[in-house]
């Protein structure tokens, strides 16, 4: 019993670095190469540049609150609001995909429901051991 519990907080540790690892590059690339996200705003949601900087500065700050224990649960819940937030940008990727050339129309619409897979692994990660 207790080999399967350590197997486990071992795999939400790898998790938890393994995510932290993602959310900080995709939120330095926010901030490296705003373009790609600036095209993936929805022209209905304001203020285009400052969103994108926003959802960049939480993504940062929530994969970084992913690596201390304290912080990690709240770091997670947030990652998981962000996650909700920018999906309406996924729809709209995926719905005028010729704008994300030359990634496939495909991809852009498997990644939706991969969506709700990522964020519950970052759920699971999360949550104490």
């Amino acid at each position: 019993m207790f080999s399967l519990i350590k197997r486990k907080s071992t795999w939400r540790m790898i998790s938890s670095l393994t995510l932290a690892g993602l959310f900080c590059y995709a939120g330095v690339m926010h901030f490296r190469k705003p373009g790609f996200f600036l095209r993936a705003m929805p022209p209905y949601i304001p203020f285009h540049m400052p969103a994108v900087l926003v959802s960049g500065f939480f993504e940062i700050i929530g994969g970084l609150g992913l690596l201390h224990p304290v912080t990690r649960r709240p770091a997670g819940l947030g990652l998981i609001a962000l996650l909700a937030a920018v999906f309406p940008a996924n729809i709209y990727m995926a719905m005028d995909s010729a704008k994300f050339s030359p990634i496939p129309p495909v991809v852009l619409w498997l990644r939706l429901p991969l969506q709700f897979v990522f964020a519950a692994w970052v759920n699971w990660a999360s949550k104490k051991a």
